[in-house]
């Protein structure tokens, strides 16, 4: 059926929406292929929903490909699974949570592990049954704190998620690198430059975790890659090379130095420049954040001191990948106030340590480095403060910041950072969810045997918003032809009945064949057609105008710009072998 944009529901913008800060979420507005609701909910319109359905559908096929079978669950999902595996309060304040009338506690639900494997453990008990790889497309619910960006980052939002269900660990590598390859070919099929990063599980759990990234400057995930290899891994699982220890026989003895007005370290690095007969820098010093972390279901919080060398900061996003799934908070006024021997500006390992307050280092910071850094009274600081000597942290932690030209972790070359949406993530879970609902299979000996998982999601409706991210110009988008809403734009650019007809003739001709096209019937100029046509993004635009006379209309290529003159004859087989390939 030819889609005509008389009848359309369609309303095109010229200006950018007020909230909207990157283009697809500026675009898909304009072009009308969504509406704001309320912050990160979005109603589809009928363009958006054809692009929706069309990326659900290669989604679909490369899944059914690798044997996956789809099945439907609940969105709203009761609260005793989710407290059985520990996410009713590890998922924290993203999770939305309900009661029914008779006060029952329900979530909507954010994914669906617990229920996969639930739904598994009702049908299947021999090893015989296995594996099996089930996969469901539907809407998932977070609440996010900040939707921002559109579709890219909402509280609503259309995922598909697949899980494995193997009985050896074996079976389960298996599994992931068949999800692996084909996510590859999903991503490969929409047109999107992506890069596959080594991630942390977080809430998920598990053990080996990869994340799809579409590369883009607006993303909000920050990944680095090797210059000398191809590791690349995002921030949160970047480890960092520590290295060698060094002596401490021939460290001098630790000293404190009265250092007044020093509380940052600048001020203190600039003090002791002037007063010592030393050089320092900001990494001869040792920084001393403090945090209190609180495990899920716990009532109280617990201090931590972190210690990053000076010239680094705390990266937020990778202190809290380090202590999932506890929740972080940097400490205010008040919990100084409550412990009065973290002197704030000069808090040193020894009063941590003295008062049985958890202290975790940077993996530079190895037995035998002397560093400047807190003495635990104002305005005084230590000199010479050795690690393995003066003071023993009780672990390490990956919290510091990454910077470009940082040492790759697998040694080879340097790091580099760019930013990216995440689009896919692939886990393996491992028992995690089967240990909790003992989800067993009856083993070819006769014995039980525990089931394991893998767990892999692709966010659907922000792949078309990443699609449109990366694919678009400064006059609208622009679709790879296998999510387009429409093979062909047709724009009608003319009064004349023989223009009008001709066009009529054209996308009728279109449709026998199969071509799905957009017709532009409207009684508007054809200045505000070609516009629309642009915005809209449909790859291949066919403008029937003057040129009939003459015999010819023209075909334009949106992504390259190029434009054609065809004799009007040929227009269909010419179009026809250009949507076909």
């Amino acid at each position: 059926m030819i889609t005509r944009m008389s009848t359309l529901f369609l309303r095109t913008l010229r200006e950018d929406p007020a909230d909207a800060e990157v283009p697809s979420h500026k675009l898909l507005v304009r072009a009308g292929y969504v509406r704001r609701v309320a912050p990160g909910i979005y109603s589809w319109l009928p363009l958006g929903l054809r692009v929706l359905r069309r990326t659900e559908q290669v989604v679909r096929e490369e899944m059914d490909a690798i044997g996956g079978q789809e099945i439907h669950l609940p969105a709203l999902l009761p609260k005793e699974p989710y407290e059985q595996t520990g996410r009713w309060t590890e998922y924290g304040p993203n999770m939305f949570r309900l009661n029914d009338r008779k006060g029952g506690d329900y979530l909507l639900g954010p994914t669906h592990e617990e229920i996969f494997a639930q739904t598994v453990k009702g049908e299947y008990s021999s090893y015989k049954d296995y594996p099996v790889v089930l996969y469901q497309i539907q809407t998932k619910y977070r609440d996010e704190e900040r939707p921002r960006a559109g579709i890219l980052r909402g509280r609503e939002f259309v995922m598909k998620d697949s899980y494995s269900f193997d009985t050896t660990d074996e079976g389960l590598q298996v599994s992931y690198e068949l999800h692996r390859d084909a996510y590859i070919r999903i991503f490969d099929r929409v047109g999107l430059r992506y890069v596959i990063v080594a991630a942390t599980s977080g809430a998920m759990g598990g053990s080996a975790s990869e994340e799809f990234l579409a590369d883009s400057e607006t993303g909000e995930d920050t990944y680095v890659r090797s210059t000398g290899s191809d590791f690349a891994a995002n921030v949160e699982a970047v480890t960092t090379p520590a290295p060698p220890a060094e002596s401490i026989a021939d460290k001098p003895a630790a000293e404190v130095h009265h250092t007044p007005d020093t509380p940052t370290i600048e001020t203190l690095v600039d003090h002791l420049n002037a007063h010592t007969e030393r050089k320092f820098t900001a990494a001869d010093t040792l920084k001393n954040v403090l945090v209190k972390t609180r495990l899920p279901g716990a009532e109280e919080w617990s201090l931590l001191g972190v210690g990053v060398p000076g010239d680094r900061e705390v990266d937020m996003k990778r202190l809290e990948a380090s202590l999932e799934p506890a929740a972080v908070e940097l400490l205010d006024e008040a919990d100084f106030a409550r412990n009065p021997f973290l002197v704030k500006g000069y808090v040193g390992p020894k009063a941590l340590q003295d008062n049985e307050v958890r202290y975790l280092v940077d993996p530079r910071v190895v037995p035998g480095t002397a560093w400047a850094t807190g003495a635990d009274r104002p305005d005084h600081h230590v000199l010479d403060l050795v690690c393995g000597r003066d003071f023993q942290p009780d672990g390490t932690i990956e919290a510091a910041e990454v910077r470009e030209g940082d040492p790759s972790p697998d040694g080879q070359g340097t790091l580099v950072t760019a930013r990216g949406i995440e689009i896919g993530h692939i886990f393996q879970l491992g028992t995690k969810y089967t240990d909790a609902i003992s989800l067993d299979a009856l083993g070819q000996d006769g014995k039980p045997k525990r089931i394991t998982m893998g767990s892999y999601g692709v966010g659907v409706s922000r792949l078309v918003a990443a699609v449109a991210e990366q694919s678009h110009d400064e006059s609208g988008l622009i679709w790879p032809r296998e999510l387009a809403p429409a093979d062909v734009h047709v724009v009608i650019a003319g009064k004349d009945d023989s223009v009008r007809e001709g066009a009529e003739r054209i996308a009728a001709e279109l449709d026998t064949a199969g071509v799905e096209v957009i017709l532009d019937d409207r009684t508007v100029s054809p200045g505000v057609k070609f516009t629309d046509a642009e915005l809209v993004g449909v790859p291949t635009i066919l403008v029937v105008g003057k040129g009939l006379a003459n015999g010819v209309v023209e075909v334009k290529d949106r992504a390259s710009g190029e434009r054609t003159e065809v004799p009007a004859e040929q227009a269909v087989g010419h179009l026809i072998g250009l949507v076909r390939g």
